[in-house]
């Protein structure tokens, strides 16, 4: 279920054309937001590469769980609202039906608030700690570190759900993205009937 209605497209920088507006795209409007949007899980992903000089392994991984937990409710509910204008969340009907909901900034509020350098921020962040806890999963796999393999799919499975969550707000639903190719390749399946009768009248 979408609320994109009469609103605007995120782009995924939010990259201008307009010269004059360079100044304002690159100051950050939300510094205390854009740095509580990196610091949890940047600090998770260092607390993890240096447990290996910690004697104590519940320490560590109470600490990466509570770093992980913190910065999934903030991404979640916070930096992603206030920085690129988006937000996704969960909510059940009258009937016990549980629903998906994407929603982005409408367009008049988008370009009052939006700002390049935070939307860099943000998607650099989301996109590139992921990968990160994936390389990080890969690696206890073949090293066989399977004491730290539970922490580090819960990385994955934390970050990686906020960047579906906002990947969908981004680019919308999966019907609107099925609606979007049925229409385009009908389009083009007509173009070419129309081509060949024209070519077989002529």
């Amino acid at each position: 279920q979408d609320s994109n209605d009469e609103t605007e497209d995120v782009s995924l920088f939010d990259a201008e054309d307009e010269g004059t507006k360079a100044a304002k795209k690159k100051k950050i409007r939300h510094p205390i937001a854009s740095f509580f949007h990196l610091f949890f899980r940047i600090s998770a992903i260092l607390v993890y590469m240096l447990s290996g000089f910690s004697s104590s392994f519940i320490a560590c991984m109470v600490t990466i769980i509570l770093l992980l937990s913190c910065d999934f409710w903030v991404v979640k509910n916070i930096t992603g609202r206030l920085m690129v204008g988006l937000r996704w969340w969960n909510q059940v009907d009258d009937d016990g039906k549980s629903h998906w909901v994407y929603e982005s900034r409408k367009a008049a509020q988008e370009k009052k608030s939006s700002s390049e350098a935070e939307s860099r921020i943000f998607w650099l962040g989301l996109i590139t700690c992921p990968i990160i806890w994936v390389i990080l999963a890969f690696s206890s796999l073949l090293s066989f570190n399977l004491k730290w393999l539970a922490v580090v799919i819960m990385g994955v499975t934390l970050q990686g759900a906020n960047l579906y969550g906002y990947i969908k707000c981004k680019v919308g639903s999966r019907k609107n993205l099925t609606s979007i190719a049925t229409n385009y390749f009908g389009t083009q399946f007509l173009r070419q009937t129309f081509s060949r009768e024209n070519q077989a009248e002529s």
